[in-house]
């Protein structure tokens, strides 16, 4: 994959269209002929050296949004919902990449069949009352996290005006004197609820059980919600949600957004980032901001023009269960069930209050720095349940020497890289000793008399 071609052509097309030039016009100015566009365009050419340069000197145009992220992310949830038995054969990968870069629409609209089909069987399944109903409802959850998920993890309108609140001053403290500003008082409180608000009375109360990052957020989350609401009303009337309650989802993840950009503005974030050598502990400090804050706030810096490492980002708890997760990477994570049990975020929980550094290489050859660590969260009394999760960031390892948790780390040698995978349903390896389920794009052989480290071979 390190050597793949890039086929970019409903990009290439949405460039031209946004500088409203004919095809004549722009195969001008980039220097090919007209056949040679067309040919690029409908991807039955790769996107040439020579085009990527014209596009950056002759337009400006930031050649990082060619990148194949937005299909590899596709190919990658297409591979996953064809493994389901239910077909029988899985089309080549070449197949799937075409349909990918050539109709990616058409790709979204697989998934989104596949995921109903996905839902109907397991409501069938449990009896659920579901059973007589004539529409099958999208699970809201699934649809915001996929909503997030091909925005690539950036929402510019909303991450622009996140930055406008910090450009003044500390964010916290403007977002005070603008609640103020509406008669909104803040209020402290010990019991468990994080943030409660009384619209008659107009008092916003805070939990004293939560850390000071978290009161910090959910300070900026609630003046998201009281002086941004139109914005993010236009946001969400763009996603277009199936599931009704997927806008009301939704809206509190713009919120939170909102909140994370404004705690760590851009364009400071990214230069301190960038100093440190993305040193997580140190850009908390310096930001009043939590662990995890600042690792998710990471994978988010994909402004076009300005894009930062491109980082992954996963958050699991103590089953394995993904509760967030993004990439910016090669790398896609499973859209059911938990990540590969190889990969160092399932040790964080080992090891408290400790980085775990880790190399990488998944089955497409591709090798990543991938640091973890353990955030639980306390209840902040005698007797309250503690919530125990990990977090996983990382990225390419072409990017290692951006990374200071990287220094010290081997990373020319190949075999100082341990193997993962993206789930057991479709991982290529044949050899895991991990292997959970038989990959389902693959035959078995069972020998009754032989018995290796699976109880069955890949054939």
């Amino acid at each position: 994959m390190a050597n793949q071609k890039l086929y970019a052509g409903v990009k290439l097309r949405e460039v031209r269209q946004r500088l409203s030039l004919t095809q004549k016009a722009f195969a001008a100015k980039l220097g090919v002929s007209l056949p040679y566009l067309n040919q690029m365009e409908n991807n039955n050419r790769p996107v040439s050296t020579g085009v990527v340069l014209a596009l950056a000197q002759e337009f400006g145009f930031d050649v990082t949004e060619l990148s194949l992220g937005e299909t590899e992310r596709l190919v990658s949830d297409m591979r996953e919902a064809l493994a389901d038995p239910v077909f029988p054969d899985t089309p080549p990968l070449a197949d799937l990449r075409l349909a990918a870069s050539n109709a990616p629409a058409l790709a979204h609209a697989f998934l989104e069949l596949h995921r109903a089909y996905r839902q109907t069987h397991e409501r069938l399944a449990s009896l659920d009352d579901a059973l007589g109903q004539s529409r099958v409802p999208v699970s809201p959850w699934e649809e915001v996290r996929d909503f997030f998920h091909y925005c690539d993890n950036y929402l510019d309108a909303v991450d622009r005006a996140a930055e406008r609140i910090a450009d003044t001053g500390d964010p916290v403290t403007t977002a005070l004197g603008r609640l103020a500003a509406r008669g909104i008082t803040i209020a402290q409180t010990t019991a468990a609820e994080l943030r409660m608000y009384d619209a008659e009375q107009q008092v916003l109360t805070l939990s004293t059980r939560a850390s000071e990052p978290t009161r910090r957020f959910q300070i900026l989350h609630h003046l998201a919600l009281m002086d941004h609401g139109d914005l993010i009303d236009a946001t969400l009337d763009l996603a277009r949600f199936h599931a009704p309650e997927a806008r009301d989802i939704a809206r509190i993840g713009l919120a939170n957004y909102f909140a994370g950009a404004a705690l760590l503005p851009y364009q400071r974030f990214l230069t301190a980032a960038r100093n440190t050598r993305h040193d997580v502990e140190v850009l908390a400090r310096q930001f009043g901001a939590s662990i995890e804050q600042v690792a998710h706030r990471l994978s988010t810096l994909q402004r076009p023009g300005a894009k930062g490492v491109p980082f992954f980002f996963v958050r699991v708890d103590q089953a394995g269960t993904i509760t967030k997760r993004h990439s910016a990477t090669r790398l896609q994570f499973a859209r059911f069930g938990g990540a590969c049990p190889l990969w160092n975020v399932h040790r964080a929980f080992e090891t408290p209050g400790q980085f775990l550094r880790q190399l990488a290489e998944t089955p497409d050859g591709v090798r990543y720095v991938s640091l973890a660590r353990d955030v639980s969260k306390p209840g902040g009394a005698w007797g309250a349940p503690v919530r125990r999760f990990a977090i996983a960031l990382g990225c390419e390892v072409g990017h290692a020497g951006a990374l200071i948790y990287a220094d010290g780390m081997d990373v020319d040698t190949p075999q100082a890289f341990e193997p993962i995978g993206i789930s057991c349903r479709i991982c290529e390896r044949r050899d895991c000793h991990q292997r959970a389920v038989p990959p389902l794009e693959r035959t078995l052989t069972i020998r009754p008399h032989h018995r290796g480290v699976l109880p069955y071979e890949i054939t």
